[in-house]
């Protein structure tokens, strides 16, 4: 089936509501097992009004239609006489995820005709939660940032959940309506103007998906068919999505219509997907298959990349569908972030356990891509991954910082809070300069300080039980003992994770973003960073306290030698020209009065700190 024949075909099937010529607006409701399903019409308060009757269709479907109407036309839905509820496929929820469904027409004047998307080898992810990013936490607000995004050299936008929530504020993973951007955000309209925007500056835009689970409140599935979820498989949040038993069918294309959407009528560059590995389908044919099919098709012409939240280290997730694989872009790779944070924080419990920091394990993380590729974790106490031999490095996405790994923190802190300057800039470095995808998280590239907690807006019993389920989870960590954790439910706990851009031009932040301005550009500019296929790029341990890594590409090496601590002094090749020195004053470091670290033909660093030089080509 051709793309344009599958995006017919997906519209004939299309549940929720939509404007045809005429205008008229058409429903149509998956039911099954229910006599009568309405339509209630609501006025611009939200008080009911007129009722259309719903005829019913094989399947358990319903459809009705309305003549002389278009959009901003306000609905619910009410089944078997119960009711009325919002509608779960709907494209709008101007007044939360309990008011009306509004009725909307994609008809936003695009001006990214020219728009191809960006390449996924150079890719450079900037993960943002839209509601903290800028004071006012909206799309509009972040249009004005984008400038300096692009002049750091950042390429593409990641935006954390954005689909309908209860309440005010929340992290996006509770999202309860799929197709509906969130209102406090801005709305439908005001995604489209910011990735409008941002194509308009060389930015992609990419979103994070939740289609593990949806959030427990606000949540209207169930009243409408209980097929929506399965008894057969679990998920770390009760009954899985039905992805793969009986009736499957349309909960699979709730999905797969929510993917098109996000690609075609927001002109999205692509998805990442939350915890795949809760992704529980044992049907022939894996829903990431037809996600990443669907995707594809919704775009054609124009690159749409998917990317894999997964902590299983699965090489199928990358690997062509000819290998047996989903074909996807990219996918998480924590192990680096991991052992970065035991060998520079020193943290060591949960799943840091399972991770040393020791250079040699580091170095090994740099050579494979990720660490683990079968060993047995001690913390999950089975074996874990596969090995990542032959996969092309811009396949891994590599971070020091994530939504999860702050705001997963009892405090939120940031990594800056639990290492040094020193120790930040030269981490940054070995990121920067690493063969796979970097992901930044917001306000990384100046070192903020300001937290990112955990927050929520449930009604007032869900809130108590998330407060104190929040608190228990951190009561057995040695390193909490005697912390109150912020309250999720507090306005404070949410005010106190936005970030402060005027910290940016601030002495010791300042100099962190320019850091991070020159190491991207190096990243773009010089052949052995461009260049990165297996085989040009080598890591290695120096004994307990350092490492090298070497990028090749024809006609050029560059090494770059981290010092974990102590003095490091280490011979290099004739010839050799420093690049960028992390500790170099201009970004905060403390070589005063030294214009470099290299002295008659050999490198003397005093950790932690990074220096990446340019040496005569080795091939």
């Amino acid at each position: 089936m051709s793309p344009l024949e599958m995006l017919a075909s997906t519209r004939r099937k299309q549940l929720g509501a939509w404007v045809d010529a005429g205008p008229k607006v058409r429903w149509r409701v998956w039911a099954p097992g229910h006599q009568r399903v309405e339509v209630v019409l609501h006025d611009a308060r939200g008080a009911p009004g007129r009722v259309l009757p719903m005829t019913p269709e094989a399947g358990g479907f319903f459809v009705a239609e309305l003549e002389g109407q278009g959009a901003g036309v306000l609905y619910k839905l009410r089944v078997d006489g119960e009711g009325p509820f919002p509608d779960p496929w709907s494209r709008a929820q101007p007044q939360g995820v309990h008011g009306p469904s509004e009725v909307v027409v994609p008809d936003f004047a695009w001006t990214d005709a020219g728009w191809k998307g960006v390449e996924p080898r150079s890719l450079v992810l900037y993960e943002v939660h839209v509601g903290t990013a800028t004071p006012e936490g909206t799309f509009e607000a972040l249009i004005p940032r984008l400038p300096a995004l692009v002049e750091l050299g950042v390429n593409a936008l990641e935006l954390m959940p954005v689909a309908s929530f209860p309440g005010e504020r929340n992290w996006g993973y509770d999202g309860v309506d799929l197709f509906a951007p969130a209102q406090v955000y801005g709305g439908p309209e005001g995604l489209r103007r910011l990735v409008d925007a941002a194509h308009a500056r060389g930015l992609a835009v990419l979103l994070d998906v939740v289609y593990n689970h949806f959030g427990p409140d606000g949540n209207y599935l169930r009243v409408y068919s209980p097929h929506y979820f399965t008894g057969r498989h679990h998920t770390p949040w009760g009954d899985a999505v039905n992805y793969d038993g009986a009736d499957s069918g349309p909960v699979r294309e709730l999905v797969l219509s929510n993917v098109e959407m996000w690609i075609r009528d927001y002109h999205l560059d692509g998805l990442r997907l939350d915890a795949t590995h809760a992704l529980v389908d044992e049907s022939p044919r894996h829903l990431l298959d037809d996600i990443a099919e669907r995707a594809r098709a919704s775009a054609p012409g124009r690159s749409v990349l998917l990317i894999a939240e997964d902590g299983r280290n699965e090489r199928r997730l990358v690997l062509s569908t000819a290998e047996g694989g989903h074909a996807l872009d990219g996918i998480w790779a924590d192990d680096f972030h991991h052992q970065m944070r035991r060998a520079f924080a020193g943290d060591s419990e949960g799943y840091y356990q399972d991770y040393t920091g020791h250079t040699e394990d580091l170095a090994r993380t740099l050579r494979q891509g990720w660490f683990y590729e079968g060993q047995v974790s001690k913390n999950q106490g089975h074996a874990r991954g596969t090995s990542a031999e032959g996969l092309a490095p811009w396949h891994f996405v590599y971070c020091l910082q994530n939504h999860d790994q702050v705001g997963n923190r009892a405090l939120g802190e940031r990594l800056g809070s639990d290492v040094s300057p020193a120790a930040f800039r030269a981490m940054s470095a070995l990121l920067l300069t690493s063969p796979y995808t970097p992901l930044l998280f917001m306000g990384q590239e100046w070192n903020a300080s300001t937290p990112f907690l955990y927050f929520t807006d449930h009604h007032a019993e869900l809130g108590r039980l998330v407060t104190e389920g929040r608190r228990r989870e951190f009561a057995d960590f040695s390193r909490f003992a005697g912390e109150e954790v912020p309250d999720p439910q507090a306005l404070e706990t949410f005010t106190r994770s936005r970030l402060d851009w005027s910290e940016a031009d601030k002495p010791g932040h300042a100099e962190v973003r320019l850091l991070y301005r020159e190491l991207l550009q190096l990243r773009a500019s010089e052949p052995a960073f461009r260049e990165a296929r297996r085989g040009t790029y080598d890591a290695r341990a120096l004994g307990p306290d350092a490492l090298w890594m070497e990028r090749r590409s024809e006609g050029q090496t560059l090494l770059v030698l981290l010092a974990l601590r102590g003095t490091l002094t280490h011979p290099v090749p004739r010839g050799a020209e420093v690049l960028l020195w992390s500790e170099a004053p201009r970004f905060g470091g403390g070589g005063t009065g030294r214009e470099s670290p290299l002295r008659d033909g050999a490198v003397t660093l005093e950790g932690p700190a990074a220096v990446v030089l340019r040496v005569a080509s080795r091939e």
